[in-house]
């Protein structure tokens, strides 16, 4: 997920002169003199840098003026507020004949939050001139570096991280459908793509114990009746989004209200996992094969190039057809819809259409080769992007030991999270809180209801767990790292009902209270990859997937 807790506050303490206190009267300005009242800096425990980060709990401010401040005036216009506006008690000395107004919170400030120091216009000069402009000083205190939980082993925080989070799509789960909800707040939206990361995570949650097998097999055999039997399909493939109860279509965007052919690469991904993985001679296990392979057979992959184009088209609608026309080339986490599609037994596609679609002959932008941070990056754009590129994909895809003609797939990913990692630690935006303790740039919630897919061109200092727990199969120092500190440090800001909360920020603080399906599967699915290899060993077992594999020019010891 160097030092553990680099971005952890260190403490500044700066003394103030001891000034005189007691009041004076302030006369008036002798007629026909005038004066200039500016406020002219502030400083905070003696640094005058902005914006005020990481500051101690019990601030000791100084505010400059370009005159004496009135004493009767300043304790009702020089203020301490939080962010919300309420005010927070504070006491006010002088300095340098009262042109300096000292300020001091009565009570020790709360850790990590946001407070404001307010100059209002009515602040008075000693001659009694009014203050040219009003001001506004935010600045927010430091984290707090205490454990919040007793530590335990490594193997045991890794049970507890996965055991929590599967309460995602086992507790959470849609109660008709069982499929997954795109997010804690959606009610009866569920996710197809989502759907099959969670399929994934109820297997390892299985294997694990943290479930039964007969409870996982009961719920995914309820998800696979839904997804055969009721969801909606648009020539065999499944919408992004869809009712959980109905199984009708909600549409995703205006025009994106049919099939979205990489959504269903990933349903189909943890579907084939499944297949493998309830392997039993008994009626059940064999009925649920058999439901899957129905629907896996059913996808018209082929169908996606649009007639005889050399690329598959990521969505297509009812109404609007092909009008989005978005093709699905790399590099990006899409390889899993040309690996299925090659691989279909019913609706398979020339290996042409993945040479010059998905891999453009070979070219830029799907080649990259440069080197970043003395890492050289196969694949991909410039510093990687996100690193769900290297998640989705991959939680079936073993990349060890796989190369073809354009990567070592093993050194793709490994490298562009390693990219990531540096860059967080480097941190050359200077964000509070970044280090080699608490990094991971990837698609996420972020602040004031937006989302963004971050990364090191589109970094606007938030932090998603998944980014780092995900690639644990990758960088398990590094990840093991990230885990420790979102637990330990932050655990009780982020560690929530179902994991770890989607996002947080220190750098201004803020701290997502969401959950995203998309996000929760693969830091369950991907830790069970580094620990045991079950989720690849089992997508990889499956006789078409080698075939479409090799056909596709992949090699690796499993095909």
């Amino acid at each position: 997920m160097k030092k553990l807790l680099v971005c952890l506050p260190f403490l500044m303490f700066f003394s103030c002169k001891k000034t005189d206190t007691t009041s004076t009267v302030n006369p008036p300005p002798p007629p026909g003199i005038t004066e200039n009242f500016n406020y002219v800096s502030t400083t905070i425990n003696g640094v005058a840098t902005l914006p005020f980060k990481n500051i101690t709990r019990t601030p000791a401010v100084r505010i400059k003026f370009s005159v004496p401040v009135s004493r009767t005036s300043a304790p009702q216009k020089v203020t301490l507020t939080d962010a919300n506006g309420a005010a927070i008690g504070a006491s006010i000395k002088y300095d340098n004949d009262d042109s300096t107004v000292l300020l001091f919170t009565q009570n020790t400030l709360q850790f990590l939050t946001r407070y404001k120091i307010k100059i209002d216009a009515g602040l008075l000069s000693a001659k009694n001139t009014a203050l040219n402009t009003a001001n506004e000083i935010g600045f927010y205190t430091s984290l707090d570096s205490s454990r919040k939980f007793a530590a335990i082993s490594d193997n045991a925080l890794l049970d507890l991280v996965q055991q929590q989070t599967l309460k995602y799509f086992y507790d959470f789960g849609h109660p008709v459908s069982g499929l997954a909800r795109e997010r804690n707040t959606s009610g009866d939206l569920v996710t197809s793509g989502g759907s099959g990361f969670g399929i994934m995570a109820m297997i390892a949650g299985v294997s694990r114990n943290f479930i039964t097998r007969p409870q996982g097999l009961t719920r995914i055999q309820t998800m696979v009746s839904f997804l055969r039997n009721t969801a909606q399909t648009f020539h065999g493939a499944y919408p992004h989004w869809l009712n959980g109860s109905t199984g009708a279509v909600i549409p995703f965007s205006p025009n994106d209200n049919g099939a979205d052919l990489v959504e269903t690469a990933f349903l189909a991904e943890g579907l084939i996992c499944a297949r493998q993985y309830f392997n039993g001679p008994d009626a059940v296990e064999t009925g649920l094969r058999s439901d899957v392979n129905f629907i896996i057979n059913r996808i018209e992959w082929d169908w996606f190039r649009q007639g005889s184009q050399n690329v598959l088209t990521w969505h297509w609608s009812p109404n609007f057809g092909f009008v989005i026309n978005q093709q699905i080339r790399g590099w990006n986490e899409t390889l899993m819809t040309y690996v299925l599609a090659k691989s279909s037994t019913t609706h398979t596609i020339p290996t042409s259409v993945y040479t010059n679609g998905w891999a453009y002959n070979g070219t830029a932008p799907f080649i990259n080769g440069n080197t970043y941070y003395g890492l050289q990056l196969p694949l991909g754009p410039n510093l990687g992007g996100p690193l769900f590129f290297e998640h989705y994909s991959f939680l079936g895809i073993n990349p060890n030991g796989l190369t073809d003609a354009y990567a070592n797939y093993a050194t793709q990913t490994k490298n562009h999270t390693l990219i990531n990692y540096n860059y967080c630690t480097a941190n050359p935006q200077n964000y509070y809180g970044y280090s080699d303790s608490c990094w991971g740039l990837t698609a996420s919630d972020i602040p004031n209801g937006g989302y963004t897919a971050s990364s090191p061109t589109n970094d606007v200092g938030v932090i998603a767990p998944t980014a780092a727990l995900s690639s644990f199969s990758y960088t398990p120092t590094e990840s093991m790292k990230a885990m420790k500190f979102f637990y330990y440090v932050l655990g009780d800001k982020i560690w929530k009902q179902y994991g770890f909360v989607d996002a947080f920020k220190l750098d201004d603080p803020w701290f997502a209270d969401s959950f995203l399906a998309i996000d929760q599967g693969p830091i369950i699915v991907n830790i069970e990859n580094y620990r045991s290899g079950l989720l690849w060993n089992l997508f990889t077992s499956a006789p078409e997937v080698k075939a479409g594999m090799q056909s596709l020019g992949f090699s690796a010891p499993y095909l």
